[in-house]
């Protein structure tokens, strides 16, 4: 039997600035409980919401604590979240950059996929177990 175990996964997303999506994150219910200055703006905020963790950093302050991380052109990530009453959710999304409309897979999950202010895709997917 091994030893390793997985206790819980945090992505951090790699953006050009903070502020913007700070209402992207808010509007979907998560709370900014850290903010960490570098320079003259925010180099780094985790935003949470019912055991959920997603953290941004700005290429800026990624470089500057970790050159070996950093690249030039940020990377693009795609989240997949399962969430209960996506009803709720793509109301809160009304505003939002709806990369795949609301949708129903052949697997029965209804889903929605937006792009963050960064351009990362992230979509959201309510199983309810039913094909279509």
């Amino acid at each position: 039997m091994s030893d390793l175990s997985f206790r819980k996964l945090t992505p951090i997303l790699e953006v050009a600035e903070i502020e913007s999506s700070i209402p992207f994150w808010e509007g979907l219910g998560f709370e900014k409980t850290v903010e960490v200055p570098h320079e003259d703006r925010l180099g780094f905020a985790m935003f949470q919401r019912e055991g959920v963790e997603v953290m941004l950093q700005t290429l800026d302050s990624l470089r500057a604590d970790n050159a070996d991380l950093a690249v030039d052109e940020p990377p693009r990530a795609l989240l997949y979240f399962e969430v209960a009453g996506l009803d709720e959710l793509i109301a809160r999304a009304a505003d939002f950059d709806v990369a795949v409309p609301e949708r129903t897979t052949f697997y029965g999950a209804r889903e929605l996929f937006v792009r963050d202010p960064a351009g990362n895709l992230i979509g959201f997917a309510e199983h309810t177990g039913a094909s279509s």
